[in-house]
């Protein structure tokens, strides 16, 4: 099945209001025994002592900036969430819009997916804590540290669920 998937870059991001994280994943099927490759990953903080308007527009820049230097062929994003909080929520959708922009300036395709799909894509299980998430995000990846802060994890955890995506739909015959 990994034979069949071609060479992929993905741009995972995890949209937070207070640090949003991001992450660059390569599938690696060309290698004697296929596997996920870490490119990049990274937290942008955003300083509570900012206006609204400055967190998004350096969450837009460094996104953008990150965009132009790994060229992924897609980026992997979370979808929406329902909070409790409305107000939290609209905060999150804004900078969600703003990762989104970010992509559309520079055309890459987005692909979005569901927090239960990314976590049974990643640990096999739906409601998985971060922590569950954090660990089996370092074993795919093969790494020596778990990723910090979560906001990476979960950024490269989207990032491995579009290549586990792409991959089912190609042994599918779905991805031609």
């Amino acid at each position: 099945m990994w034979g069949k998937l071609r060479l992929m870059r993905v741009f995972g991001i995890d949209c937070g209001t207070e640090t949003t994280g991001f992450g660059v994943v390569e599938s690696d099927a060309a290698a004697r025994e296929p596997r996920l490759v870490l490119k990049a990953k990274g937290a942008i903080r955003l300083a509570k002592s900012k206006t609204t308007p400055q967190r998004l527009k350096q969450v837009f820049e460094e996104l953008s900036a990150e965009m132009e230097r790994w060229k992924p062929e897609v980026v992997a994003i979370e979808e929406v969430f329902y909070s409790v909080n409305p107000k939290s929520a609209l905060k999150l959708g804004q900078v969600r819009g703003v990762a989104l922009l970010a992509a559309a300036r520079q055309e890459l395709p987005v692909a979005e997916y569901a927090p239960l799909r990314i976590k049974q894509s990643v640990v096999g299980y739906g409601l998985a804590q971060k922590e569950q998430v954090q660990f089996m995000v370092a074993r795919l990846l093969g790494l020596a540290e778990l990723p910090e802060p979560f906001d990476v994890a979960d950024a490269l955890a989207v990032a491995i669920c579009h290549i586990h995506t792409a991959q089912t739909l190609m042994a599918q015959g779905a991805g031609r």
